[in-house]
């Protein structure tokens, strides 16, 4: 039996990831861990987030570390379905801990009072 030729994946071949909850889009640290081409297409994400946020400075790393045992996520994507409303805005809660805000690009940034 002869061993048959692996074709290589590009990104873009790759379909978009159905998403059935928070989809951690940037670490705490400023690691992607979800590239902008595999967000769902409803996602409607406006900017290149890559560019424009990056990860904590080392003490508020230490901050976070001491206070809440974790380094959160800088960055989420969450469904519509997952998210609430009041009159500061669009919010969700992940993990039962910590409050992420909706920007105008359409994902959802940790609240400042976390790491400030």
């Amino acid at each position: 039996m002869h061993p048959t030729a692996i074709t290589p994946v590009t990104p873009s071949e790759i379909p978009p990831a159905s998403v059935s909850g928070a989809m951690i889009v940037m670490d705490g640290y400023g690691n992607i861990r979800t590239p902008q081409n595999r967000l769902p297409a409803e996602a409607n994400i406006k900017s290149d987030y890559t560019r424009s946020v990056r990860g904590f400075t080392p003490n508020q790393i230490a901050n976070l570390k001491f206070r809440y045992q974790t380094v959160p996520a800088r960055i989420l994507y969450v469904p519509d379905s997952y998210t609430l409303k009041s009159l500061r805005g669009v919010y969700c809660v992940y993990k039962k801990k910590f409050w992420y805000w909706k920007n105008e690009d359409g994902l959802f940034y940790l609240d400042e009072t976390y790491y400030k």
